[in-house]
């Protein structure tokens, strides 16, 4: 049987290597930081191996990993940081260079 291929957006690549990093919500990390983490986990993982590690982690801790994706989700976007009370704003997010997301 032939595997299903799977096309990973430039957002959607960029949440799942900042879901995969080491980055942590109580970092609260800067814009700065963010394009770091996603550049690094990029390079160590390859968009598929972070989406292959995301889906991993939502098999094993799915409870968890919806947080964790909706706050890589809205930094990545551009929306803020995600807390308890929901979605923050945070200025300036929304103009991150490109990331190249080639493995």
């Amino acid at each position: 049987m032939r595997s299903t291929g799977y096309h990973l957006s430039i957002s959607t690549a960029r949440a799942d290597a900042l879901f995969v990093s080491a980055l942590q919500r109580s970092d609260e990390p800067g814009t700065t930081q963010i394009r770091q983490a996603i550049a690094a986990t990029i390079r160590e993982f390859g968009a598929q191996g972070c989406a292959a590690r995301v889906a991993q982690e939502y098999g094993e801790h799915p409870e968890i990993a919806v947080l964790r994706m909706r706050w890589a989700r809205a930094l990545v976007e551009g929306h803020g940081e995600v807390t308890a009370a929901g979605v923050a704003e945070r200025p300036g997010l929304r103009a991150m260079a490109p990331v190249s997301c080639a493995a």
